[in-house]
């Protein structure tokens, strides 16, 4: 093993966590990406590469909806280097129609937070075994959006929903992955690991891609220069590795000002934020076969 800082990083192969990755390679960070694709892995490493010659990056192939392959991923993670100096669950899915995974769960919620959750718990042996520690959850404000928040109901809740009815089930996933950060921050409190969440603000980035007119609304905002996808991946980029958030830890950072600022209710709740660990927790040793 050497002294190389080592960041794994999910979601890179696109969007902020593509910007995100090359920011952290010119800092002489080596790189862990996961991709889906052999192809997806290898434009993202050949891309970072002829930014930062010489960057080193990993490639680990595997499904974020499939909680097996998350959990082989992160165990490929932990094998190959160790020591792991930061995690960041940057990759997220706004779908705009009820799909579920090979494992029965709703796919937004599988993605968006059973993936961080299993990742996070499988790496952090590598995590403990470095002198000091990041976790960096990528949240958002559409958790402001969420509706009611009904546990253990929400985590494998199969209603049917339109397009404009997703955003409150986006908005969910993300409020989990908040209350995730701080009860795992709680959790941590006596390690040398920080768990911090942001909002990293409104992006052109990858918007909305299963509409069709995605690529049309994307090129006019970005005209406009409405939702530079830099400024969120600098958020990303500052929690992971900034001297001002080393000691900072159960913290949700927004991209405005780059304030901390209190979830929505009941995302703040110590007694929720448990009971959706715990319910959590029961849900995947009860599918654990998958």
């Amino acid at each position: 093993m050497t002294d190389t800082r080592t960041i794994a990083l999910t979601g890179a192969t696109s969007g902020l966590g593509r910007l995100a990755a090359v920011d952290l390679a010119r800092r002489g960070f080596r790189l862990a990406l996961t991709a889906r694709s052999d192809q997806k892995g290898a434009e993202t490493r050949l891309e970072i590469q002829e930014a930062v010659p010489g960057a080193q990056v990993d490639i680990f192939l595997g499904d974020l909806s499939r909680i097996y392959d998350v959990r082989r991923i992160g165990e490929s993670i932990g094998e190959r280097y160790g020591r792991l100096d930061a995690l960041i669950n940057n990759a997220g899915l706004h779908a705009f129609a009820p799909r579920f995974t090979s494992d029965g769960y709703p796919e937004m919620v599988a993605v968006n937070y059973l993936a961080p959750f299993v990742l996070t718990d499988t790496l952090l042996p590598a995590l403990r075994a470095a002198p000091s520690a990041r976790i960096v959850n990528v949240a958002s404000e559409a958790s402001r959006k969420h509706g009611t928040l009904r546990l253990p109901g929400d985590l494998t809740d199969a209603t049917e929903f339109s397009a404009r009815g997703s955003s409150p089930i986006y908005g969910k996933t993300k409020l989990m992955n908040i209350m995730f950060t701080m009860e795992l921050a709680r959790r941590l409190a006596d390690s040398k690991i920080t768990v911090n969440c942001l909002d990293p603000g409104f992006n052109v980035t990858g918007l909305g891609r299963e509409l069709r007119f995605a690529g049309a609304l994307e090129r006019a905002l970005k005209t406009l220069r409405i939702g530079d996808p830099a400024r969120g991946a600098d958020l990303i980029v500052a929690l992971a590795t900034a001297p001002e958030y080393a000691q900072k830890t159960a913290a949700y950072v927004t991209l405005r000002g780059r304030k901390e600022i209190t979830p929505a209710t009941p995302g703040n709740d110590r007694s929720m934020q448990r009971k959706l660990w715990d319910d959590t927790v029961t849900l995947l040793a009860s599918r654990r076969g998958h």
